[in-house]
């Protein structure tokens, strides 16, 4: 029951932290004020998180960590590029409207904090890309796609997905639309966004 009880306590502190760090950003939050968004004293949360740096980590390992493995399976599946080029896009459109806050918190976090991605890396946390760099170069050599470093093409795919949700309000306002349709936009962009890559490549 003591360990029910910690795991929900700290499962609280992460949801209230992820709340004030969204809203706030690192700088700007408070530890009290993320215990009272816990509904805990700040003497608890110092019992789970003795900073609020340390807090942070968390909250950014934890979002991190329901994206990655998605993103690791189907790069690293057994499909061609093109599907994966769909089921990338697919799956990260369908689980980023599900966790809006994702994209902006992994940016902010990297933006402030460079250094830190380096101990995802060590924790093996990001999405492993030696699969898909040998996958493209063969499929390149057969002629099944056109000539293009993995790189490239995988900084093509992130981008379409990731930049909709970062540049939300700049493209609200740019392309004057209100939120239900720029939901449908976003929908639109499972398929849009893949065969846009896929015809940039097909031979």
């Amino acid at each position: 029951m003591k360990n029910k009880k910690n795991e929900n306590t700290e499962s609280l502190i992460l949801e209230a932290a992820k709340r004030i760090f969204q809203a706030k950003g690192m700088d700007g939050a408070r530890m009290q004020e993320i215990a009272n968004e816990a509904g805990i004293n700040k003497a608890m949360l110092h019992y789970y998180y003795r900073s609020k740096q340390l807090l942070f980590e968390a909250v950014f390992k934890n979002a991190f960590s329901l994206l990655a493995p998605q993103l690791n399976t189907i790069l690293n599946d057994d499909s061609s590029i093109e599907e994966k080029v769909k089921n990338f896009s697919s799956n990260y459109i369908t689980f980023i409207a599900e966790h809006p806050y994702l994209p902006n918190f992994i940016i902010q976090e990297l933006n402030r904090n460079p250094d830190f991605i380096l101990k995802m890396k060590e924790n093996n946390a990001l999405p492993n890309l030696d699969k898909f760099k040998k996958q493209v170069a063969i499929e390149v050599e057969k002629g099944f796609i056109r000539s293009i470093h993995a790189e490239q093409l995988f900084i093509n795919i992130l981008a379409l997905n990731v930049f909709p949700f970062i540049a939300k309000p700049l493209i609200q306002n740019l392309i004057a639309v209100e939120d239900e349709t720029f939901q449908q936009l976003i929908e639109a962009r499972k398929t849009e966004v893949a065969n846009f890559i896929i015809n940039s490549i097909k031979i």
